[in-house]
């Protein structure tokens, strides 16, 4: 018996691909956003006219429900049609608009009046803080004229600087942390396999920090959600298309990552975006490899980076939360890994899968490389996140993993507060704040945390700087 070709279209935004013959015919059909842009969403929000706030409406009856659920047109077609009450794909669709209508909305109210992100000031302080002087040293230094002078605020005459400003110091006071002449970025994937655990978080703090720091940061998101993209201040279904991310690489349109690259509201830090277009690369890359069986799909992302990796010091990608083909990517393109496990049952027994399973993998790619060449990682780091005191089972978590993993966990422990739940309830992060209304001991507690795991990783990186010179 005969068997079709196996044959995988997406339409709207995705790559139409093919791949060798198989008995099974799989055919998606994915409506281009734009296309649910164009409906009139008026009937789910209303604006209270005496503080302007939106807010949903909910159908009043069971059949305007219906309605609402099913404005998006289909085409007609010869099926049965849906039961009463299901929740067919139309409604969906529709459920979609809904979000993304409220999602902006809310952008748009948390940005204003600029409606976009906008980085925070540096006072003397924090700029003393970053280079390790005290706030007379940075008076005089002002002084003297040979560095960023900042500028006087309207009132109380204090100092602040811009981040461009800052970082023109912490490059100066910290020479010997900035990357070697001659050496390249070094690039660190922050995973795990679970959602939930802070990954995004600690992807966009990681960056900032750097970046503070005086490094020069390129960051790539290849999670299809698009979180770190959006605490970028960037929307991925209305403001990302296919050539900001690292789609072409992965439909084989492109081996240069470099035209992808944007920059962003934060000075130091380069964006790589993602959106949910990008799901068609996990049916890109397998397709890649079936058609041609010498293609390499687990090194696709690091061959993109290999111009950029002379351009940054610093490379930090933010890995979906799964075991998929763009995450493995994301991995073998690193050259550390950070995985951020919060101090839970659950999250404790899904870190053991995450090491059985790319353990297992790493396994069989390196078997398939050219003269027996494995990959190997420069350094190697758990992360306690989202550590709640209150909680009475976190301590006997906490021991399990320093028992497991040992010298591999940092010793630092990001707590759960309320300044990063509300923060992050704002796109935000703890290193956007300009200035917190809410307990400073609360809001010490956690800059601390988050800039003393920043200094940790810091250290990894200039550490594989100095191996690779030795080796050199």
């Amino acid at each position: 018996m005969a068997h079709s070709p196996k044959a995988l279209t997406l339409t709207g935004k995705h790559r139409s691909l093919s791949a060798p013959e198989s008995p099974m015919v799989l055919h998606f059909d994915a409506p281009k956003v734009s296309e649910f842009r164009r409906l009139d969403v008026s009937q789910y929000t209303r604006r209270n006219s005496s503080n302007g706030d939106f807010a949903v409406n909910a159908p009043e009856t069971a059949e305007e429900e219906r309605d609402a659920g099913n404005q998006v047109a289909t085409t007609p077609s010869a099926t049965t049609e849906p039961r009463a009450g299901a929740i067919d794909m139309s409604r969906i669709q529709a459920l979609a608009v809904r979000a993304e209508s409220m999602v902006g909305q809310i952008r748009q109210r948390l940005l204003a009046p600029e409606s976009r992100k906008v980085a925070p000031m540096l006072s003397t302080a924090q700029l003393a803080t970053l280079c390790g002087v005290d706030k007379a040293h940075v008076n005089y230094r002002v002084g003297k004229g040979d560095l960023p002078a900042g500028r006087l605020t309207p009132t109380g005459g204090k100092r602040e600087f811009t981040l461009g400003e800052a970082r023109a110091w912490t490059r100066t006071y910290r020479a010997e942390k900035m990357r070697p002449e001659g050496q390249r970025a070094v690039c660190v994937a922050v995973a795990n396999f679970k959602g939930g655990v802070s990954k995004t978080t600690s992807s966009m703090v990681l960056a900032q920090g750097l970046s503070l720091r005086g490094h020069r940061v390129l960051a790539i998101d290849i999670d299809p959600q698009g979180s770190l993209t959006t605490l970028h201040g960037v929307l991925p279904e209305t403001d990302v298309t296919e050539d900001m991310t690292i789609s072409p690489l992965c439909h084989g349109q492109t081996n240069d990552l470099t035209s992808a690259v944007r920059s962003t509201y934060w000075d130091g830090i380069d964006l790589v975006a993602a959106a949910p277009f990008l799901f068609s690369a996990e049916f890109a890359l397998p397709s890649m490899q079936m058609s041609n069986p010498s293609a390499r799909f687990w090194n696709v992302l690091s061959s993109g980076l290999e111009p950029l990796r002379s351009m940054y010091d610093v490379i930090i990608i933010d890995t979906p939360p799964s075991l998929s083909y763009v995450t493995i990517n994301g991995l073998w393109a690193a050259d550390g890994i950070v995985v951020p496990i919060p101090p839970s049952g659950l999250d404790f027994a899904s870190s053991a899968q995450f090491w059985s399973l790319l353990g297992d993998l790493g396994t069989n790619l390196d078997q398939q490389e050219p003269g027996g060449s494995g990959k190997a990682f420069d350094f190697l780091h758990v992360l306690l996140s989202r550590v709640d005191q209150a909680d009475a089972a976190s301590p006997a978590v906490r021991q399990w993993i320093q028992a497991t993993y040992g010298e591999y966990v940092l010793p630092v422990e990001i707590p759960k507060t309320t300044v990063t739940s509300n923060k992050a309830a704002e796109f935000a992060t703890i290193y956007d704040v300009q200035k917190y209304d809410g307990s400073a001991k609360t809001y010490k507690r956690a800059v601390d945390a988050y800039d003393r795991f920043v200094d940790l990783i810091e250290e990894s990186v200039v550490e594989a700087w100095r191996a690779r010179g030795e080796v050199k």
